[in-house]
């Protein structure tokens, strides 16, 4: 495993099953917010990493979604550090191994019913900010897929929004989207927000995104 600094707020921790896996460590007022949980192996590596930024203790784990490589390190980090978790309302029955995630057969509990919160809506059904990120709804790859943005360093922390290889956005991986044309229209918020970097689960960062989404959009949706 790796840390690597992607801003003045942002870290990335990485490793490789196959595929680069990366979770996310984003400074703020409470101390270091975890976005995704990685793999079970990754628990201690993420925990060794938190201790030797000294910014602070783990405050919170923010879920993109709920898939088995985004959540598999939360039960031993939690049996160390007591946090709340939150993902999108939409996302927890299939967390919680309610129901099986589409495309697949069978249900799965990936995390102890219970323990995953809901993200906060204002009136408009709006996510709320949560610190410096601002969840924003993107389903598609998996229901109640959610990206964060930090506007005050303009990084787009993307999940499996997209995959990225040499600088490039691609399509997320087929075998585990349960739906692709919605997940590619979900891409479009890299237009809207328009982030300098994109930080994505499986691929290293791409820098403006925007500028790429429409050829790709037009690649697998014409």
């Amino acid at each position: 495993m790796r840390i690597k600094r992607i801003s003045k707020h942002v870290w990335s921790i990485s490793t490789w099953l196959i595929v680069p896996i990366n979770v996310w460590l984003v400074k703020d007022e409470k101390g270091l917010i975890l976005v995704d949980a990685g793999i079970p192996m990754m628990a201690n590596g993420i925990l060794k990493y938190i201790d030797q930024l000294n910014f602070g203790p783990l405050s919170r784990i923010l879920l993109t979604h709920g898939h088995s490589d985004h959540v598999g390190a939360i039960k031993k980090i939690r049996s160390k550090r007591n946090v709340p978790v939150y993902a999108h309302q939409e996302v927890i029955p299939f967390i919680e191994g309610k129901f099986p995630y589409p495309r697949r057969k069978k249900a799965q509990v990936l995390i102890e019913p219970s323990i995953t919160t809901p993200l906060d809506e204002d009136a408009q059904q709006q996510l709320k900010p949560i610190g410096d990120l601002i969840p924003h709804h993107t389903p598609g790859h998996s229901p109640g897929h959610v990206v964060y943005y930090h506007q005050k360093v303009n990084i787009l922390i993307g999940g499996d929004l997209f995959t990225s290889r040499r600088q490039r956005i691609r399509k997320p991986m087929s075998m585990f989207t349960a739906n692709m044309a919605q997940a590619i229209k979900s891409g479009q918020i890299v237009k809207k927000l328009k982030p300098k970097s994109l930080c994505v689960c499986h691929g290293n960062e791409v820098q403006d995104p925007h500028k790429q989404y429409d050829l790709l959009r037009e690649k697998l949706l014409s």
